[in-house]
């Protein structure tokens, strides 16, 4: 054994914006797919501190590593959390210049050259799938070729000469299952998930997208589209079950009803082992008017809560597709899960530049008709990483990123200012609730589903007299009194180099991806417009024929 071993120390960044986390604390199941990965590559000595869920400053956190002193800081960020990330590898430079600091996530894989420009003591940073790219980075720390042979490491940019370097891309890991996460390295008693009051995970299912959508990036991500083994994802949930005592969790994938083969075999397979753990995912509206007659199968599968992308009211109004035929497939998609015993979430988007008082009207009435479990009304988010961002051009004013959370309205619609935009949305979500909480949820005849309902009812309430309800507290609002009022505290500061395209080339170079032929056809049709953003995970209509299916590992 070695006498000093390399310590790796992981960190998740301290950032709150009263969205998903209403419902508990989330596992970072990164945390734990990364540490498998590293301690089977003979990497035993790592660490992990959660400064989100246990809400630790920067001083806290300074006083961690300076007690682990670690040889490598390795740190994740969605977009909203980026500033965050930054400012803890510089915490951890500060404790140590020797430390290698390490970013991760999607924000860095596509924003790497602002990301270094802006935070120059973050020495790499990990594009895309991050196990075997952060294996070969410690191995290089180890075995000191670090320094000297950075360009040898694939996967990585880092700052290099006053230039930004990014080396050719890693292979992703075509056998998914060969990632056997580490769940220990949680401390499990903190994941809560309120509406249960159980310990809740987040598996994965499968990596990437078939699909391309515009204003999405899990395909360009992931690169291309990968599933496990049905069975060996039941393993690792009926180890999260027994060992750990998780409750409940929730699919990470942005579709695993994608597959309909290999889900319908871990929906089998869940009801052979019958480990009595409920759960839910995010689905589209068309892959349940697909698998109709297989939901009571779903449902005794232990599926739970099915979350439905659907559209914009703004959307709808500019008449690009077929309102009816979408209106009436999201009504029935509804009424079927129902009717499967199955809770019901409809996602709302809110916030395109052509908002107004009454395409938001018009998604409270769609929400009333519908009649859903719950709704929710998200704000409009232009990812900087899209091709969408960029055709929106000067239509996005707003650049600091912290704010790009699904709650703070981004774009500014033309017709209304974003306090009486937030103001509107409050107003939905009032009247929305208040008829469930006393017309529907405590009269559900079904016990289960009345048990789940008013545990989602008590998350609401609970961050809403907290005030972290949509942030609400912190830019605040405090009803329609208050509109005028509201206070976003946009750092105007940040700015956004838009590059050209010759930088964009020049970023995706050697990031070759299953989607190329798709990419090329897509950028020739030209103009990619907010319709296409905003219905895609909702009533998109493409699926994998079955060839598809059996063609894919």
């Amino acid at each position: 054994m070695e006498l000093f071993p390399m310590r790796v120390l992981l960190i998740h960044p301290n950032y709150h914006s009263g969205g998903a986390e209403i419902a508990g604390n989330w596992p970072p199941a990164w945390v734990a797919y990364l540490t498998g990965y590293l301690k089977a590559g003979g990497y035993h000595d790592v660490h992990f501190v959660d400064a989100m869920t246990h809400h630790l400053s920067d001083a806290q956190v300074r006083a961690r590593i300076e007690e682990l002193r670690p040889d490598i800081v390795g740190c994740t960020a969605i977009t909203p959390a980026i500033y965050k990330a930054e400012g803890l590898l510089q915490i951890a430079k500060d404790v140590n210049p020797e430390i290698v600091t390490v970013l991760g996530g999607i924000h860095g894989t596509f924003m790497y050259p602002q990301v270094l420009k802006e935070a120059p003591w973050i020495d790499a940073v990990v594009r895309g799938e991050g196990e075997q790219v952060f294996l070969n980075l410690v191995q290089a720390v180890d075995e000191g070729r670090w320094l000297h042979r950075r360009n040898e490491i694939r996967g990585i940019a880092f700052f290099q000469d006053g230039q930004v370097v990014a080396t050719p891309s890693e292979p992703t890991i075509q056998d998914l299952d060969r990632i056997k996460p580490d769940w220990g390295i949680l401390e499990w008693d903190q994941y809560i998930y309120i509406p249960m009051g159980v310990r809740v995970a987040i598996p994965n299912f499968a990596r990437g997208c078939p699909f391309t959508c515009s204003f999405c990036s899990q395909w360009k991500f992931w690169r291309d589209y990968r599933i496990r083994d049905p069975k060996a994802v039941v393993d690792e949930i009926e180890d999260l079950v027994k060992n750990h005592q998780v409750g409940f969790f929730i699919l990470a994938d942005e579709e695993p009803t994608i597959h309909r083969k290999k889900f319908i075999q871990f929906c089998e397979e869940l009801i052979a082992r019958d480990l009595g753990v409920l759960w839910g995912i995010n689905t589209r509206v068309t892959d349940i008017l697909r698998d109709e007659k297989l939901l009571p199968m779903f449902r005794q599968a232990g599926l739970i809560h099915v979350s439905l992308g659907t559209e914009a009211a703004a959307q709808l109004k500019l008449e690009r597709f077929n309102k009816e035929t979408t209106i009436a497939q999201n009504k029935k998609a509804i009424q079927l899960l129902r009717e499967a015993g199955i809770v019901t979430e409809a996602q709302f988007i809110v916030g395109l530049e052509n908002e107004t008082a009454e395409t938001l009207e018009e998604t409270y009435r769609m929400a009333r008709d519908w009649n859903p479990d719950m709704a929710n009304w998200a704000m409009y988010t232009p990812w900087p990483f899209s091709d969408l961002f960029q055709e929106l051009g000067d239509k996005v004013e707003v650049f600091d990123f912290e704010k790009y959370n699904f709650v703070t309205p981004i774009m500014k619609p033309d017709a209304m200012e974003r306090g009486e935009l937030l103001d509107r949305v409050m107003n939905n979500y009032r009247r929305f609730f208040m008829n469930k909480t006393f017309f529907q949820y405590p009269w559900e005849k079904d016990k289960l589903r009345r048990k789940y309902l008013m545990g989602c009812l008590k998350a609401f309430l609970k961050s809403g007299f907290e005030r972290k309800f949509y942030d609400l507290g912190r830019v605040g609002y405090w009803g329609p009194q208050t509109k005028k009022s509201v206070d976003f505290a946009f750092d105007k500061t940040r700015t956004f180099e838009r590059p050209d395209a010759a930088q964009i080339a020049n970023n995706d170079a050697g990031w070759v991806t299953m989607h190329g032929p798709k990419i090329e056809h897509r950028r020739r049709q030209g103009e990619l417009n907010a319709v296409m953003a905003i219905s895609a995970c909702g009533g998109g209509s493409e699926q994998l024929t079955e060839a598809e299916q059996d063609a894919i590992r």
